[in-house]
């Protein structure tokens, strides 16, 4: 009798420990979701971005287009020229500011999808993991009801002594 109040002391022990461990588990999954979420938000924000210096770009290189031609009609005036000049200088300058801005952007962005699929596959695991912990928790639920109904039909056996 001793023994399988011990047993069963050992039972609830594993099952409240199981429970905690599913807990931490979840919290943890919760945890990582949101990271994915921020990490989703961050490529939401970065693609935005893009297609804001995409935007930047076609304008920069309609304006450098424009620049060109000004430039050839402004061969009369030395003046006109020099001015015409300093514009294509500075729109060429700003096409190489976006097409750098647009490489960061890529990177920061192919880094991003990077660190998405790890937190995917991080949260793959963590869900494996709760699985187990899970399938676990419900083998030891099993093994409880068991070892309850061994006790009762022995408590039962007893009195009938």
């Amino acid at each position: 009798m001793e023994r399988i109040k011990e047993r069963l002391q050992s039972l609830r022990q594993e099952a409240d420990n199981a429970i905690a461990r599913a807990e931490e588990a979840e919290a943890k999954n919760k945890k990582l979701e949101q990271v994915i979420l921020e990490k989703d938000q961050d490529i939401t924000s970065l693609n935005h971005k893009l297609s804001v210096m995409d935007g930047d770009l076609e304008k920069a290189e309609s304006k450098l287009a424009e620049a060109k031609a000004a430039q050839e009609e402004g061969d009369n005036s030395k003046s006109q020229n020099e001015a015409l000049n300093r514009k294509i200088q500075l729109l060429e300058e700003e096409l190489d500011a976006a097409d750098k801005n647009l490489k960061d952007a890529m990177e920061k962005l192919r880094q991003v999808d990077v660190k998405a699929e790890h937190f995917e596959r991080q949260v793959q695991r963590v869900e494996q993991e709760r699985d187990q912990w899970e399938k676990k928790y419900e083998e030891a639920q099993t093994k409880y009801r068991e070892s309850q109904a061994q006790l009762d039909e022995l408590v039962s056996s007893m009195e009938g002594l």
